[in-house]
């Protein structure tokens, strides 16, 4: 079992889920995403993130995840950073979002995100809680959730899973249905 996955199991016991973890967003496609500026990196270098600047230029993939350098949130990272090029064909933006210091997503950023797409610091887990990205049993650790969000700020797509697979495809789907026109 993975050390991220080892994490939420034993968060899913202590809560008395048994370490079945239902995994719920309180947003909903059509809802109004709560704009943010959040402190972020990419490729090691710190830069201020603000949603409403990036959903100027186009879609925006926010994902949550709960902590760099465990090993789910490792190889979702991977995913993101393989698929980047798709992403950005697209006009969309990808920006990973955790509870971790900016010191660790600046590292965070060049090895595991691999220079390709920005990580932000979520202080005192305030974007998440806005986002309902919280872990079940847990004040300030994310779930594993994606939003896709559109320009005008509505979410248009959520897909929430403990298991790192399925994040990047899912909102890739989503934007190119968004762009032709047949998101549901």
């Amino acid at each position: 079992m993975s050390g991220c996955n080892r994490v939420l199991k034993m968060l899913a016991l202590a809560a008395g889920l048994g370490g079945a973890l239902n995994v719920t967003a309180a947003l909903h496609a059509g809802d109004v995403a709560p704009p943010f500026v959040a402190e972020a990196a990419l490729s090691g270098k710190q830069f201020t993130f603000d949603l409403a600047e990036a959903l100027k230029k186009g879609p925006v993939v926010l994902y949550f995840y709960p902590k760099a350098f465990t090993s789910g949130c490792t190889v979702e990272a991977h995913n993101f950073a393989e698929a980047s090029d798709r992403f950005k064909a697209l006009g969309a933006t990808v920006l990973g979002m955790s509870n971790d210091d900016i010191g660790t997503l600046k590292k965070f950023s060049v090895k595991e995100c691999r220079n390709k797409f920005a990580v932000a610091a979520d202080h005192g887990a305030r974007v998440m809680k806005k986002y309902d990205a919280v872990l079940p049993a847990s004040t300030d650790v994310a779930d594993r959730i994606s939003y896709v969000i559109a320009p005008n700020g509505l979410v248009i797509y959520v897909y929430a899973s403990l298991s790192p697979d399925g994040h990047v495809e899912n909102t890739l789907h989503a934007i190119e249905q968004w762009k032709d026109g047949t998101a549901h």
